[in-house]
């Protein structure tokens, strides 16, 4: 068999079970893949579940309050993608679906992979889906690392119908088994048309989140989803941030457009 057809046995029969997996909704792969940046399937799981539950479809969350969107993301990290979420929600009630990977990318939050992959699992689009897991298992397959349009001919060199199944057997390949430090050869389906399983260098780990400007962001808006607004003298009180580390993440988290900040006192935006 070629190497296509044996990565696409091998899929079928070791796949994860996870709830978007067994759906074309664009509206609920377009959560998913918003919940998976830079956080593990395993994870994204229950919050998927309660999120999808609250708001079953586009108009649901266009219409949410964003603290109840906030709360229901709680836990999950990167807040600024639920707002982003929501404001993509109102802009598709208001125009209908982009309907390929190129118009997916004017919604707000959405970039190159994420419009990627709404546009092949939902839409059918025979397009290429390029996260980290693709990259790596990629460069690994022609021996040399790769990136931008030379990683995008690539893969499309590759790409076999049906194209979502392929592009999902790629990145479920790098997640498996083609790990970024310790690949699993012995365990790799396609491991005899491998050139170089060391063509491909892990980018450096991220720093830890504990004491982090991330974690005390996230502090603060933990505070105004439970207690509401409030003056910033109570908020440094409750998350034991601070004054001028709170003037900093306050900032970052205007910037987002996550808080508004008026005569000392901070709530969550609208």
């Amino acid at each position: 068999m070629s190497r296509r057809e044996d990565l696409l046995t091998w899929y079928h029969s070791v796949r994860r079970d996870f709830p978007w997996r067994h759906t074309t909704d664009p509206y609920r792969i377009l959560v998913s893949e918003i919940m998976l940046q830079q956080t593990q399937a395993a994870r994204v799981v229950p919050f998927y579940e309660r999120f999808v539950e609250r708001y079953p479809d586009v108009d649901a969350l266009a219409d949410a309050d964003l603290a109840e969107v906030l709360s229901l993301w709680k836990g999950l990290g990167y807040p600024s993608r639920a707002r982003r979420l929501r404001e993509a929600a109102r802009v598709i009630t208001s125009h209908g679906w982009p309907d390929s990977a190129a118009a997916l990318e004017s919604l707000p939050g959405v970039g190159p992979y994420t419009a990627a992959a709404v546009a092949s699992f939902a839409f059918g689009e025979h397009i290429g889906v390029i996260d980290t897991n693709v990259r790596r298992v990629v460069s690994r397959w022609h021996g040399v690392p790769l990136s931008g349009r030379r990683l995008q001919q690539a893969v499309d060199e590759e790409l076999a119908p049906p194209a979502d199944q392929w592009n999902q057997a790629v990145m479920e390949l790098g997640a498996m088994v083609c790990h970024p430090r310790r690949p699993r050869c012995a365990d790799c389906p396609v491991a005899e048309s491998c050139i170089d399983p060391g063509a491909y260098q892990p980018p450096p780990r991220q720093s830890p989140f504990n004491g982090s400007d991330r974690q005390k962001r996230g502090r603060v808006l933990a505070a105004l989803v439970d207690g509401g607004p409030t003056d910033l003298a109570t908020v440094a009180t409750s998350t034991a941030i601070g004054s001028d580390r709170l003037a900093r993440v306050v900032e970052t988290l205007e910037e987002d457009g996550l808080v508004l900040v008026e005569g000392g006192r901070i709530r969550l935006a609208d």
